[in-house]
């Protein structure tokens, strides 16, 4: 007979529990997830640190919590205190400072030797632990600081770049802690929470350092940008600052476009992005300059000064060969008339009238040199020729001296005469083709820099700030809506930066109200956008570069365009 033994079940799990549990779980990983994509899209460093710190405290229920990065750009590291929350004080506002990197903080022992750091009660600590809490905080927002929570975050290589710190974790989320009730509202953050924050402070690390990157790449690229503006300068010194004061104008405009509500202008609306690639695209635009030969770049008159002073050196001799050849003129008629030396008849009268004669001669032909000279300075300048002197550079032209082999040569060559004979400006037709040409040589190399999405159209940019409306701009001749609405924006401000600035020596810069009066007549001729210049009026765009305010210009506002 076989004996019966008693079986003994196990206990019935308590399914319920297990649901909430495997809810709860869940509920965390989908949070996971969700911080896990916040932190991959938020490119800015505060709002970053801001949101890791915030997603801790939700997880955890903790009242309060502070963000430290280790900052090694100097000599001596520090930790520099960059966000903090308190939801029991939050009418409590906290600045960045640094501390030092060392093992007497809290943050800084975390730091130093990447341990995490899970404290029941901060102010009751071994007295054998090198770090101590800083009491400081507390006493003056008048808070205790009990349960506390501060981990490493550190990066692939394991490098620890900033401290979480978590404070007071709550029995409630509703709860409002105060030092008189801090034993019964707080409790010590459990082993489990620490887990998850691990995890947390791992992932905010990677995005932390993603962001850096992101932003060293960005100041990386600045430089080059200034570097590259600098190099443009150096070039052209007469247009110091142009592209600075460009990118300014260029830049409050597009903010000011932003801020339209109603007109042809309500539906453009450009983003942070977007504005910085206005400001590259700015900046950048004259740097084909670099590809313009110098001398004509820098040139302030019609002839270069190599020009002016072999003209000189012509005029010089011009004027040596005349008083040469009248000396030899008198030597052989003395030669002649050896009698007439000593003889008192009226023949040596005659002869003494002939002498005088020549040097009445000589003085009216250096005379003429002279007064020649004058219409060619004054021809030389770069302003609108009037006709009168423009006729007499044409007798000019047929003028002569006999050089130091005794061949006769025209005192201004035709290369020079056609310099001269330029009717507005200081460039001749070839000249000017080759400072436009800059247009494109910023272009070619523009276009060579593997611009991110989100600048991908700076070269298209800087390449149409020349083009005008109706098709007479270049280098392409673009017409209306072929032109990118971002470089009809820099046309304006590139006009009017030219009109005004006061560093030209080949011009004086005009004042405010003449600049715009200018523009407007382009814009009444369909060459620049109407509604850009209006806006640019109505705004006082100019004022950025502080101008004094010349103008006395209406604050209109047409059915066209109206500012809201």
């Amino acid at each position: 007979m076989k004996s019966h033994q008693r079986v003994e079940h196990p206990a019935l799990p308590d399914y319920g529990n297990i649901q909430e549990q495997a809810a709860s779980r869940a509920e965390l990983v989908e949070q996971l997830l969700d911080i896990g994509a916040a932190l991959s899209s938020t490119y800015d460093l505060s709002e970053l640190l801001t949101l890791i710190l915030s997603k801790s405290r939700e997880i955890t229920c903790s009242d309060a919590g502070s963000v430290y990065l280790v900052d090694r750009t100097d000599e001596i590291p520090t930790l520099l205190f960059k966000v903090a929350q308190n939801d029991s004080r939050p009418k409590v506002s906290f600045q960045e400072f640094a501390i030092p990197l060392t093992r007497q903080s809290l943050a800084g022992y975390v730091a130093l030797t990447g341990e995490t750091l899970n404290l029941p009660d901060a102010y009751i600590l071994n007295p054998e632990v090198p770090y101590q809490l800083d009491r400081s905080f507390d006493r003056d927002i008048d808070y205790y600081t009990r349960s506390v929570l501060v981990l490493p975050m550190q990066n692939r290589e394991g490098e620890t770049i900033g401290v979480l710190q978590l404070i007071n974790r709550k029995v409630r989320p509703d709860l409002v802690i105060r030092p008189e009730n801090v034993l019964e509202t707080t409790q010590p953050y459990s082993e489990w929470e620490e887990r998850i924050l691990h995890s947390l402070a791992s992932q905010a690390a990677i995005s932390i350092e993603r962001n850096q990157l992101q932003e060293s790449i960005e100041n990386l690229f600045e430089g080059f940008v200034r570097a590259s503006v600098q190099v443009i300068e150096a070039r052209d010194p007469c247009t110091y600052g142009h592209s600075e004061r460009v990118a300014e104008l260029t830049v409050r405009l597009s903010e000011e476009v932003n801020s339209i509500t109603t007109g042809p202008l309500r539906k453009l609306h450009f983003d942070q992005r977007q504005i910085q690639e206005i400001r590259y695209a700015a900046l950048l635009h004259d740097f084909g300059k670099v590809g313009v030969p110098e001398a004509i770049l820098v040139k302030q008159k019609k002839l270069y000064p190599s020009q002016l002073d072999v003209i000189r050196h012509r005029f010089a001799l011009a004027k040596r060969t005349l008083q040469m050849e009248c000396a030899q003129t008198k030597f052989r008629h003395l030669i002649e008339h050896p009698q007439h030396r000593h003889s008192q008849t009226e023949s040596v009268c005659s002869h003494c009238q002939s002498l005088a004669q020549l040097d009445t001669q000589l003085e009216e032909a250096i005379q003429a040199l002279d007064h020649y000279w004058q219409i060619l300075l004054e021809a030389n300048e770069p302003r609108i020729l009037a006709e009168e002197p423009l006729a007499r550079l044409r007798e000019l032209s047929g003028f002569t001296y006999r050089d130091a082999e005794g061949q006769l040569r025209p005192l201004v060559s035709p290369d020079e005469m056609a310099q001269l004979v330029v009717t507005k400006g200081n460039l001749t037709s070839e000249e000017r083709l080759a400072i436009e040409y800059h247009v494109t040589y910023s272009y070619e190399f523009l276009k060579r820099i593997p611009w991110t999405v989100n600048l991908k159209q700076v070269p298209e940019i800087a390449y149409g700030h020349h083009e005008k409306l109706d098709g007479s701009g270049y280098p392409q001749g673009l017409k209306g809506q072929e032109i990118p609405i971002q470089a009809q924006l820099m046309t304006i401000s590139d006009i009017y930066d030219a009109l005004t600035a006061g560093d030209r020596p080949y011009k004086r810069g005009l004042p405010v109200e003449a600049a715009l009066r200018i523009l407007r007549q382009e814009a009444e001729q369909g060459r620049i956008n109407h509604e850009f210049l209006q806006l640019f009026e109505q705004r006082q765009v100019f004022s950025v570069l502080g101008h004094r305010q010349e103008t006395d210009i209406p604050i209109e506002k047409s059915s066209a365009l109206k500012v809201g």
